[in-house]
């Protein structure tokens, strides 16, 4: 059972896309529950934006990765890794699609001598913290504790065999993120009714304006402004917060207005380090 006393967060740790803006690092959120942080996607970035939410490098220990794509993962190592050195005195934990666990495997190949040196050149170390324990996953239930209630669900990202969302339960909200997705019916069958609603975007009016390979390209890997709003008009979350997402050259303002041509209800635009 969940503990009913629980307070729930939702931290932003990173908003952005591959396009290297230092204002929106790579993707990656942390839902907390009782000081217990949950990650979900490891983008660049995500464990000194993890720092600068004040949490503690030894309570990352769980991540959900949504799928294998680099900037949902090149925080990946540094989650393995720097709290490790910094405090972890546990294994860290990942959940993630298949092929998590060999992408795994060659991070930990190739910082192998930095790992024997740290644990077996006089430095302080526990051996534990480099400890990894994947679990590669498929649509439904992928783990519970008494924090919270983790549900996989497939959605569809382009040529990728295998990408999922994550509906987040707890004892007081239920928060479900996209992953990366065109407009998804499974996605509004498992996130109706939630609290929040985490989902990525792009302007369709700033992409119409873009060369028609990048037309096809996006619209068939993610989600337009005024379909996440026809998701969001489904599926009647109390908050739309829109994340990852590619406007384009148009202002926040119109992309939420893009999405707003479709969702009367409560629609922002993530910011990093923003807290909900």
């Amino acid at each position: 059972m969940l503990e009913p006393s629980s307070t729930t967060k939702l931290i932003f740790l990173g908003t952005g896309t591959p396009n290297p803006d230092p204002n929106h690092l790579g993707p990656a959120a942390a839902v907390v529950v009782n000081g217990q942080p949950y990650i979900v996607d490891c983008g660049a970035g995500l464990v000194r934006q993890a720092a600068a939410a004040g949490i503690k490098m030894e309570v990352l220990t769980h991540a959900f990765i949504t799928h294998l794509h680099s900037d949902h993962t090149t925080g990946l190592p540094d989650l393995i890794f720097t709290p490790a050195v910094t405090g972890r005195l546990k294994p860290l934990n990942i959940w993630g699609p298949p092929g998590t666990q060999q992408m795994v495997h060659h991070i930990l190949a190739a910082w192998s001598e930095d790992v024997d040196t740290r644990l077996h050149g006089a430095e302080p170390a526990v051996p534990e913290a480099y400890g990894v324990e994947v679990s590669e996953i498929s649509e439904g239930p992928v783990f519970q504790d008494e924090n919270v209630e983790v549900t996989a669900f497939s959605v569809q990202h382009g040529k990728w065999r295998h990408a999922f969302g994550f509906k987040i339960q707890t004892p007081d909200r239920t928060i479900v993120f996209s992953g990366d997705t065109t407009y998804n019916p499974n996605l509004v069958k498992y996130a109706k009714g939630c609290d929040i609603l985490v989902h990525e975007v792009y302007s369709k009016q700033g992409l119409d304006q873009r060369a028609p390979e990048w037309q096809a390209y996006h619209s068939s890997y993610h989600t337009s402004g005024p379909d996440v709003g026809r998701v969001a008009k489904e599926v009647k979350p109390k908050l739309l917060l829109l994340y990852h997402a590619l406007p384009f050259k148009q202002s926040e303002g119109e992309l939420v207005e893009e999405v707003k041509s479709e969702f009367d209800g409560d629609v922002r635009v993530a910011q990093d380090l923003e807290s909900h």
